[in-house]
């Protein structure tokens, strides 16, 4: 075993060889930003992008949950803010960026 990471972990001497490319050298790094990019940050940027689109056409009636847990109707849309009708006569008004779909709801 010692052998065998001895001959791994080996360098060449200093003079020895050509010089690397430094875009070999940096390819592996890329190749990992490009896949970080487009298994991560691209999917989340789309969800983000659908949701913004669902916020901007609540109407009345529609079901939300808001962050905290809250499942209610919308009651009236305003600018920034909705008002929420959750059960008899309660209605509370949250900020647009505190509404998520309802996944109960079939569309």
């Amino acid at each position: 075993m010692t052998n065998f990471a001895y001959i791994f972990l080996m360098t060449a001497p200093a003079g020895a060889g050509a010089p690397s490319n430094p875009l070999v050298t940096f390819l592996p790094l890329i190749a990992v930003f490009v896949v970080f990019y487009f298994f991560m940050i691209r999917p989340q940027m789309k969800k983000q992008k659908e949701l913004n689109n669902y916020r901007k056409e609540l109407k009345r009636g529609d079901k939300v949950i808001t962050t905290g847990g809250i499942y209610g109707r919308v009651y009236e849309v305003k600018e920034n803010s909705i008002t929420l009708e959750v059960g008899g006569d309660v209605k509370l008004r949250v900020d647009k960026n505190a509404v998520l779909k309802d996944p109960s709801v079939d569309e």
